[in-house]
């Protein structure tokens, strides 16, 4: 494993913690999109079917094991605590995310590196990782203002993913035989996704002013 995804994987990791600080330190999920952390919590299924199969190191599991449980945890906070599920803004959190998912399993029976089992559903969860940001980043722009640990929980997702492609260009270049074509293609347009927040959360760092998004 190399430098690039290492970081990667803690600005994850990262991510996830301030979502989970804010979620149990305030109480609260308002600014947070229940249908973003379903999705995600679907693509952590789906993409590790090998968890129990495949040993590739004590790191590897730990981590698939982490993403996992933090992932279903959120969205069991979201939709069952008696005091986070409150403040969940479901009349902005509206985005049609059953739609994204059908259109990625389809996109995956079609377009993968291997027509088995596991590997139609690792296609499947590296697609909708791609637009999983969606429906979170729509709730920002309908809520207008952002505050602290969502802003930084979108930041460090965005960095996550960003690290990323530099792990895959420096493979590319090391390792033989490198084809994960669907990884590098989807992290593309995912990264993409992220391209006008950060451009907002820029604006907002210079000016020392409170992060906001146009509608």
């Amino acid at each position: 494993m190399n430098i690039f995804r290492f970081a990667g994987d803690m600005s994850h990791l990262i991510s996830v913690l301030i979502l989970l600080l804010k979620i149990y330190a305030t109480k609260s999920c308002a600014g947070i999109s229940l249908k973003t952390q379903e999705l995600y919590a679907l693509v952590f299924l789906t993409r590790y079917l090998d968890l129990f199969t495949d040993y590739v190191s004590l790191y590897n599991s730990v981590m698939k094991i982490v993403f996992i449980a933090s992932s279903l945890a959120i969205v069991w906070c979201m939709r069952r605590h008696p005091l986070v599920r409150r403040s969940y803004d479901k009349d902005l959190d509206t985005f049609r995310h059953q739609y994204v998912v059908l259109a990625c399993f389809v996109l995956a029976l079609i377009l993968n590196e291997k027509f088995t089992f596991q590997e139609v559903f690792w296609a499947f969860s590296i697609y909708l990782e791609a637009v999983a940001i969606l429906p979170q980043l729509v709730l920002l722009q309908r809520s207008g203002n952002v505050d602290n640990l969502t802003g930084q929980y979108v930041v460090f997702l965005g960095a996550y993913r960003g690290l990323y492609i530099i792990n895959w260009i420096y493979r590319y270049f090391t390792e033989d035989h490198f084809t994960r074509w669907i990884a590098c293609v989807s992290g593309l347009v995912q990264t993409a996704l992220y391209a006008d927040f950060f451009y907002y959360y820029y604006i907002s760092w210079k000016t020392n002013t409170k992060l906001k998004l146009p509608a």
